[in-house]
């Protein structure tokens, strides 16, 4: 039967409940203080319960401070422990306990990149304006030094940015900020930062820094647009004389080494034709030296030989007299032509015809040559 119902019994209190109403509280209160009393000594001594009292708020108390500083430090995290206000230990991921109050703690998420964006109006080394807009990432690299060299550390970040970007950008034309030199300034900026960092004894790393944009302002953009265009125009058509150049060069080279080596085969074949006339020469002029007159006809033999070589007209030379036979075989083959073409004459009756001509005109010279000499 339980205790709260009619004639129950004895309740948790230690008392016979007969009725229905609610507990009395103070009786309880009394019982309770005269239980914790007994660790004190006595049981029922006003002095001794307050003694016990004491203990047992001290024993929780203890158990709750020493629980609140039980805490974990992720695989990401580094933990920064301050005792009594002052630099105690840097610790890595795992469980940790720390006394509360006496130590303070700090966790530090170092392996994570962050990173932030600025835009901001600079004036180049040129003396023109220009917005660029950036973005800055970076990690923690030292705990510590995060935690207690500055008191707002990204806040710094900021400015120490601003004031390394200034500096690079003022160091560099218009054109090299937001065209052609765009990763320099990025890279130098970047170092220009962290040496700015490390002299503040930061703490951060900065892993990149990437210009977004960077652009004159708007009220002028339309002329800078077209200077944009003409430049590349320009270097549209260098590239065009370029690729112009790569071609025609090497052929001009290659024409310049056939004539060159033309000119010396020419040279070659000079020279060594020149040798061999100068040793032909010596040669003719000791056959000469021992037979003059055999040695002059043979030499006009052979050069009237070399010049009617490649002549169609032929001159014979008749003993006795001073006329030449001239016999113009050109005329008489193109004569022998033609008059095939108008018969049908067979080849060997041309020959015929042909060579019956010529004794005619070798007879009639003869009997002219005769008829003269008997004059």
């Amino acid at each position: 039967m339980a205790w709260n119902e009619p004639g129950g019994g004895r309740d948790p209190w230690g008392g016979n409940r007969n009725n229905d109403g609610p507990p009395d509280l103070d009786e309880a209160l009394k019982k309770l203080k005269d239980k914790l009393g007994s660790f004190g000594g006595g049981s029922g001594s006003e002095g001794g319960g307050g003694k016990g009292l004491f203990f047992i708020s001290l024993f929780v108390f203890a158990v709750l401070w020493g629980l609140l500083g039980v805490y974990q430090v992720d695989e990401k995290e580094q933990a920064v422990v301050l005792r009594l206000g002052k630099y105690h230990d840097t610790l890595g991921s795992g469980l940790k306990w720390n006394p509360r109050i006496i130590d303070s703690v700090t966790r530090v998420r170092v392996t994570e990149e962050r990173q932030y964006s600025a835009r901001g109006l600079m004036l180049t080394q040129d003396e023109n304006i220009v917005e660029i807009s950036l973005t800055v990432q970076y990690n923690i690299a030292n705990a510590k030094d995060f935690v207690l060299n500055i008191k707002d550390p990204e806040t710094s970040l900021k400015h120490a940015t601003d004031s390394a970007l200034r500096h690079v950008v003022g160091g560099t034309g218009l054109d090299g900020v937001i065209s052609t030199g765009r990763e320099q300034v990025a890279e130098g900026t970047a170092q220009k930062l962290q040496d700015l960092l490390d002299v503040y004894g930061s703490g951060i790393n900065v892993v990149k820094i990437n210009i977004e944009e960077a652009r004159p302002p708007t009220e002028v953009k339309a002329a800078y647009d077209d200077v944009i265009k003409a430049r590349e125009d320009l270097e549209r058509l260098v590239n065009e004389a370029q690729a112009y150049s790569n071609g025609i060069i090497p052929e001009a080279r290659g024409q310049a080494q056939r004539l060159r080596e033309e000119a010396n085969g020419y040279k070659s074949q000079v020279v060594s034709k020149s040798q061999g006339e100068a040793k032909r020469f010596t040669k003719l002029l000791a056959e000469y030296k021992k037979a003059p007159e055999v040695t002059r006809e043979r030499l006009y033999i052979d050069a009237i030989e070399q010049v009617m070589t490649s002549s169609s007209k032929v001159l014979m030379d008749t003993e006795g007299g001073n006329n030449m036979l001239y016999l113009p075989l050109d005329k008489i083959v193109q004569q022998g032509a033609s008059s095939q073409a108008r018969s049908s004459e067979s080849s060997d009756q041309m020959v015929d015809r042909i060579a019956n001509d010529v004794i005619e005109r070798l007879q009639r010279n003869a009997e002219r040559v005769q008829s003269e000499r008997r004059r």
